[in-house]
């Protein structure tokens, strides 16, 4: 795995407090708070409240700071590879703010003994109303309907096919806390609910046998897989070809689920109608002609990222930080067998 790019730029927006100054004092003794960093760019003011008195954020962690960190905040666009866990011996927990860990060397952190704590709670009704909020947008026909008003063309509006979700099937990939939320919202809209999940129980009302029956039933596709070796674009050519025409897809799980190339031919061709993306590959995203198409939507890695789910998510991995170096079991983690291996040697907190 590469190297992960420093990355020096706190999350803000509209209304944030400023971030506060970073502190580049790493040196530890008997009786200091343990050192918790950052990995891309973390607002202390997210997490402060919780390690207040018990950990030293550092947002933008030196060499120093990584040698003695026992504990690191780690955002989507940050890399933890085995290169960067050996410049930190101390370490025993990251914390990733979301559910992805592709871009985290899982096993080598297991190895060492560090758990990999995820926030799989936080953010999953954010997401789950972006995805339904790209389908409604989508079968509506927001986007062309806003053109025709702004540029003068009142009278081609009827050239313009406006759908429901009313009555519509939505196909649920990926029935985890985001895809059971995604599909609640859908049912609300007086969908029809069919999902698709090889690794979780669905209920016998929406499940699917396969993924290829789910297909050909749903006018609204949207995916909520975890990216792994199986799951790698899982909509290519093949699925595509499976797929009702006309059919909505909605991808806020992970780029590489779709094959974009696939994608684009498939809405070229109409069997597909639109398509709503929140995720890439890579992020950011090359160029592609997919991305141009009036019948997309786009946007960047955001829709988990509203104010409550990233206040949600930032407190529940900083949670997770004093869990492990507390001597408690997190909420959740990518690698339960963890704790069956060397174990650092930061010292634990005791509240």
């Amino acid at each position: 795995m590469a190297k992960p790019a420093p990355v020096h730029t706190p999350v803000t927006g509209p209304g944030d407090r400023p971030a506060a100054a970073a502190v580049h004092t790493p040196a530890t003794g008997p009786g200091d708070p343990p050192v918790v960093i950052g990995l891309g760019p973390v607002d202390p003011g997210l997490v402060s409240g919780v390690f207040a008195g018990r950990c030293r954020f550092v947002a933008e962690p030196g060499p120093a700071d990584l040698a003695v960190a026992a504990g690191a905040v780690v955002r989507a666009e940050a890399t933890v590879d085995a290169d960067l866990l050996d410049r930190a011996p101390d370490l025993r927990v990251l914390a990733r703010t979301g559910v992805g860990v592709d871009r985290v060397d899982v096993a080598a952190a297991t190895e060492r003994g560090i758990a990999v704590v995820i926030t799989p709670g936080a953010g999953a009704a954010a997401v789950a109303e972006g995805a339904i909020g790209m389908a409604l947008h989508l079968v509506k026909r927001f986007g062309p309907l806003t053109d025709l008003v702004r540029q003068g063309r009142w009278a081609e509006r009827a050239a313009v096919p406006v759908g429901d979700l009313d009555g519509a099937t939505l196909g649920v990939v990926g029935y985890g806390r985001i895809g059971r939320r995604a599909a609640d919202l859908g049912a609300a809209f007086g969908m029809t609910v069919l999902a698709y999940d090889p690794a979780a129980d669905v209920p016998a009302g929406r499940s699917c046998a396969s993924l290829g029956e789910l297909a050909a039933a749903s006018d609204v596709i949207t995916l909520h897989l975890p990216l792994t070796g199986q799951t790698r674009h899982i909509v290519d050519d093949a699925f595509l070809t499976g797929v009702r025409p006309g059919a909505i897809l909605i991808n806020c799980g992970r780029g590489a689920l779709i094959d974009t190339d696939s994608v684009w031919r498939a809405l070229c061709s109409g069997r597909l109608g639109g398509v709503g993306l929140d995720v890439f590959d890579p992020e950011p995203p090359a160029p592609h002609p997919l991305y141009r198409h009036p019948d997309v939507v786009l946007t960047p890695h955001l829709m988990g990222l509203s104010g409550r789910a990233t206040a949600a998510t930032f407190t529940a991995a900083a949670q997770g930080i004093l869990d492990v170096l507390g001597g408690r079991e997190p909420q959740a983690v990518a690698n339960p067998t963890w704790r069956t291996r060397g174990q650092g040697t930061a010292k634990e907190i005791h509240p």
